[in-house]
């Protein structure tokens, strides 16, 4: 059976979803609350192994299909040509993301670094784009920061120029 890069990919997220499943059975148990440590791991990565599953049978009924129509499947799959540059200043933003958290706080860190990802994704064209890619910063930064502090009590870093 031959996969395309897409089952490849899958059969690779699926081992990795499964070896870390395994570790979170690891984890202890909670003392005070009911749901432990391992909950929300383990719940993001049974999605992850299950959409790596459906991946993988996609992709194996896709390249079924080429063989049956006729066509010679192959494991380069056709698709735009790599934006290697674009993968660069991802990776750039994601490192200044992660080095401005301690100085900046969580939010400031996170507004700056949604804004800054969509813009090198695709640049805002009009005032009312620009105020598109504001508000889904503000609001990324602000439901994240509810749903860690505020609903599971996860305590986000604050920042030392900032206090917030």
């Amino acid at each position: 059976m031959m996969l395309s890069r897409d089952g490849v990919s899958g059969l690779i997220c699926l081992a990795v979803s499964i070896f870390l499943l395994v570790l979170t059975l690891r984890l202890p148990p909670a003392a005070i609350v009911t749901i432990g440590p391992a909950f929300y791991p383990a719940m993001v990565l049974s999605i992850t192994a299950l959409l790596s599953v459906i991946l993988i049978v996609i992709d194996v009924r896709t390249m079924q299909a080429l063989r049956t129509a006729g066509h010679a499947p192959s494991r380069v799959s056709a698709g735009p040509a790599p934006n290697y540059r674009l993968v660069l200043f991802t990776f750039i933003e994601f490192g200044l993301y992660i080095a401005l958290l301690p100085a900046l706080g969580f939010r400031i860190s996170t507004f700056l670094f949604v804004l800054a990802l969509q813009i090198t994704l695709e640049w805002p064209p009009n005032a009312k784009r620009w105020l598109l890619t504001l508000a889904v910063a503000a609001g990324t930064a602000a439901v994240c920061h509810l749903v860690f502090e505020d609903y599971l009590q996860v305590l986000l870093p604050r920042g030392t120029w900032s206090g917030v």
